[in-house]
């Protein structure tokens, strides 16, 4: 058996009882190998429900290997999983669309469905964008919100495909809104929600994150000098008692940069104002070269800085299945109690 059929054994065998967990709660969407921490750095195995997805980053999987690996996670978990495989090693990390090394099922490819916390939620293996439309990762925040969120009102900034605003839903909020950019990833929110006939209905704002949230804390909208603004949504000055701000580690509009490393300021800052008293801001930073310990005390002093000061906060990290033997894990989640 080669080392990399062992070690994918080895991270499954680790996985026995966790597995057991997330099945008892409704979950069928959980990472399988975390190649960087458990013996094949740049390759991910996650399941999707009836999917399996591999992906590499660094370098191309054989097709002999990658069947081999399909057929293990079948043997043990009991699974008839479909295979997808996106080499994401070339050129911006983008998918190989051509798919030189191993076609996948037309099967594989149709729009399925995957469960967390007993909700159904959209897979596309292969979609227009580049990352699965559920990032595992964030799976105990959306439990965290699931169970904290009755009767609360909750906004979900940098919404994605909304998974935040569907649990928060399911668990009782007395209204969800989900802001994004992206009205692709809006679109797939609305088929999650469609997904879930038992619960509300959601809003969906379409807007850049620095206008809207600006607004909605009440704080002006800088233009950059010598430069016109392009329109944008307008929107009424008010406050949420639930907040996730969940930031990609880079992008730039007109309005701002979004930049975990350097500049996580600006984006806390109205989300601290846009949250009410006594309510809660969840904060993620995703950046593995930050620290959490660094992070937090610069989460802090901003707060003060806000004249929002944190009355208690809570660290949750992700799920085991996203193992970190230094214990400093990319995904850093922090819970504020304002």
């Amino acid at each position: 058996m080669s080392s990399l059929n062992q070690a994918l054994c080895a991270a499954l065998d680790r996985r026995q009882d966790l597995l057991a967990e997330l099945h008892q709660q409704g979950t069928d969407c959980y990472r399988l190998f975390h190649g960087s921490q458990e013996g094949a750095g740049g390759l991910t195995i996650d399941r999707y429900g009836p999917q399996l997805l591999v992906q590499s980053f660094h370098q191309s999987l054989e097709r002999d290997a990658l069947l081999q690996l399909h057929e293990i996670v079948n043997q043990q978990l009991g699974l008839d999983s479909l295979l997808v495989y996106n080499d994401r090693s070339r050129g911006n990390s983008r998918i190989d669309r051509e798919d030189t090394v191993y076609r996948a099922d037309e099967a594989a490819l149709q729009d399925l469905i995957g469960h967390e916390w007993g909700l159904n939620y959209r897979v596309r293996g292969r979609h227009a964008g580049q990352d699965p439309l559920l990032f595992l990762d964030l799976r105990n925040a959306r439990g965290w919100v699931k169970a904290h969120s009755k009767n609360k009102s909750v906004l979900n900034l940098f919404a994605y495909t909304c998974g935040v605003g569907l649990c928060a839903a399911a668990g009782g909020a007395s209204e969800v809104c989900n802001l994004d950019f992206a009205e692709g990833n809006l679109a797939v929110g609305r088929e999650n929600g469609l997904l879930n006939p038992q619960l509300p209905t959601m809003e969906f704002i379409q807007s850049d994150y620095f206008p809207a949230i600006r607004q909605l804390a009440g704080l002006p909208i800088s233009q950059r000098r010598g430069q016109k603004l392009p329109s944008y949504q307008r929107l009424e000055p008010r406050q949420y008692d639930l907040v996730l701000l969940d930031p990609p580690a880079w992008a730039k509009s007109a309005f701002g940069t979004v930049d975990l490393l350097r500049d996580y300021q600006s984006l806390l800052k109205p989300a601290l104002l846009t949250t009410a008293d006594n309510g809660v801001l969840i904060c993620c930073n995703n950046l593995a070269k930050v620290s959490m310990d660094d992070w937090r005390e610069q989460v802090l002093r901003c707060a003060e800085k806000a004249g929002r000061p944190v009355r208690e906060w809570t660290a949750l990290t992700p799920g085991s299945d996203f193992p970190s033997t230094d214990q400093q894990p990319p995904l850093k989640t922090l819970i504020l109690q304002l």
